[in-house]
């Protein structure tokens, strides 16, 4: 017998002649949608180059409170009149191909389903799917050039017919997560680049660059010893010496040598003073490169500009040898959590933050203990229980902390679950820079950092720069990512790996999405919300209450009530002879 989901697949029902959506048309939730409700538009025919799409699940996401909060002056949207042109939310989206025009034909066939990748770029500049291109809170709409011919390419994955509306969807979110794990870094001396190598005048170390001086078109040496510089004149293309530079003339410098942009690699000898490191660190350019080689710790903390690691990707980097060349390279540089670590994960209460947990959880060869923290006890909660049987599993133990109503502070509870030691690896999920500074601060001397909540460039935290030289210490982060990431999660998913729609608490359709919005801004959820465009009239419901409003799809969840492809079958049952 076929089942009401396999004919929803089979695409049995015809296209309606009218398509439910919620547009935006200014800053504030009250510009989403006209008097509190969807609006209904026609339902387009596919021009030769367009795909006409049905959307079937869209994840919500906090990141568009931005959106909703500056509406025409959120960066993305280029002061568009939304009045006039309005944009649509809905980037964690999951389509289904109904009709494809002539020239795709080759490429697209009806029936097909895809997840997007929303961050998009067109000659260099972002065109996000849910921002600049209007996004998935609609039940139909067309797919053209605008996803299909990036500077990446296409910007649609096709989906295994393995997966779930939900884990399509959710394919986003979790390419973000684990896009922060992967080496986003330039570890070594940029092709044809800019190098400025900076030392101490009495500094009488023998040091070596044994590869990478052939790489910079230019090489800048400012206070460095006659051997090295001989060294350098032998292998590098071109050298500047530059021992005019100072501290108070180095923004006239950058200026003058590379046009502002900032040095593409930065060598600092024999590194003394925070402030200097401070100073200096201003002038890597972006995706650039900051290797202090050195003996001795600095004379405090520096103020690092931890947006620069979230959003420019700067990489800093050294050791505590003669050979300058010895910090460069992912050997030495880890980015992924360490196998059998002590791993702390901080404000990840959220749906993001779960996910990283349930990744850590869940990782091969990842952390044996796991610490979460969070200022909501309901958060706390769910995430001990939803991921239980995870923890039980994978022999990992999983410790809950709430700074709130603690007595003894964040690095004090590290400290003591650790038998005195710090965090191999700590991850910041909210975007606040003294809490990244406090992180810091429970690390172990070769830890890691990862900054994977943005805070704007500009946005300085005291960290301790020593121990990257002195102990080979990380501090990472990322923005955004790739199809490729989407993938990984996909053909992990398949694998029987990961379970991402875990982190899911509550499920909608297309009338309460604009609830869903509100609830997502209030965290009323314990998780991810989800939305199911075509199933209209499904109110919005946490997973709790499915037992009393749809038992026989709470009787389909995981263990936990945890969100899976089961309970989304029974769903459709129990919801799609209804709507459509």
């Amino acid at each position: 017998m076929t089942t009401q989901y396999q004919k929803y697949q089979a695409l049995s029902n015809p296209i309606p002649s009218q398509t439910s959506t919620w547009n935006m048309y200014g800053a504030g939730v009250e510009n989403i949608g006209k008097d509190n409700k969807p609006e209904l538009f026609p339902v387009p025919e596919p021009a030769d180059n367009q795909l006409l799409v049905r959307v079937d699940a869209v994840g919500l996401c906090f990141s568009d409170v931005k959106l909703i909060n500056q509406g025409s002056k959120h960066p993305k949207l280029y002061n568009r009149d939304l009045r006039k042109e309005p944009t649509r939310l809905g980037h964690e989206a999951t389509l289904t191909v109904i009709q494809v025009g002539d020239e795709l034909g080759d490429d697209f066939k009806v029936g097909e389903r895809y997840a997007v990748q929303p961050d998009i770029y067109q000659n260099g500049k972002s065109t996000a799917y849910g921002y600049t291109v209007p996004g998935g809170l609609t039940q139909y709409h067309l797919v053209g050039p605008e996803v299909l011919e990036t500077d990446a390419g296409s910007c649609l994955l096709k989906v295994s017919d393995k997966l779930g509306f939900a884990e399509s969807a959710l394919l986003e979110p979790w390419g973000c997560v684990w896009a922060s794990y992967t080496q986003r870094r330039r570890l070594q001396p940029k092709e044809q680049g800019i190098m400025w190598i900076v030392g101490q005048a009495d500094d009488n170390t023998d040091y070596q660059f044994s590869q990478g001086l052939t790489s910079p078109a230019t090489v800048i040496l400012t206070n460095v010893s006659d051997a090295l510089t001989k060294l350098v004149k032998q292998q590098a293309k071109n050298v500047l010496i530059r021992d005019d530079i100072t501290m108070e003339n180095l923004a006239v410098a950058s200026e003058e040598l590379t046009a502002g942009i900032g040095f593409d690699d930065i060598v600092v000898l024999d590194p003394r003073s925070a402030q200097v490191i401070t100073t200096i660190a201003k002038y890597v350019a972006r995706r650039g490169t900051m290797n202090m080689v050195g003996q001795q710790p600095l004379d405090g903390l520096v103020d690092a500009d931890v947006g620069r690691l979230h959003y420019d990707y700067v990489a800093f980097i050294g050791n505590n040898g003669a050979d300058i060349t010895d910090s460069y390279g992912e050997a030495r540089n880890r980015c992924d959590l360490r196998k059998g670590g002590f791993s702390v994960f901080v404000g990840a209460g959220g749906p993001m933050g779960q996910m990283h947990v349930q990744r850590a959880i869940e990782l091969k060869n990842g952390p044996s203990q796991v610490i979460v923290t969070d200022i909501n006890d309901q958060r706390l909660a769910e995430i001990e229980s939803r991921f239980a049987s995870l923890t039980a599993k994978n022999n990992c133990e999983l410790i809950t902390y709430n700074p709130i109503n603690n007595s003894v502070s964040l690095p004090e509870f590290v400290h003591a679950k650790n038998n005195g030691q710090g965090a191999d690896d700590v991850v910041v999920c909210v975007p606040n820079a003294d809490i990244m500074a406090e992180a810091s601060s429970f690390m172990k001397d070769d830890g890691m950092l990862v900054c994977f909540a943005g805070v704007p460039n500009g946005t300085l935290a005291p960290v301790n720069f020593s121990s990257i030289y002195l102990n080979n210490s990380q501090y990472t982060g990322t923005s955004g990512l790739t199809i490729e990431d989407q993938t990984v999660v996909m053909d992990n998913t398949v694998a029987g790996n990961i379970a991402p729609a875990i982190c899911v608490a509550a499920i909608g359709g297309m009338k309460v999405a604009k609830e869903g919005i509100e609830a997502m801004m209030a965290a009323r959820f314990p998780g991810k919300i989800l939305i199911f465009p075509q199933l209209e009239d499904l109110p919005l419901l946490g997973l709790d209450e499915l037992a009393e409003k749809l038992p026989t799809v709470a009787k389909a969840l995981g263990e936990g009530n945890t969100w899976n492809i089961a309970a989304e079958h029974a769903l459709f049952e129990e919801c799609i002879k209804d709507t459509l």
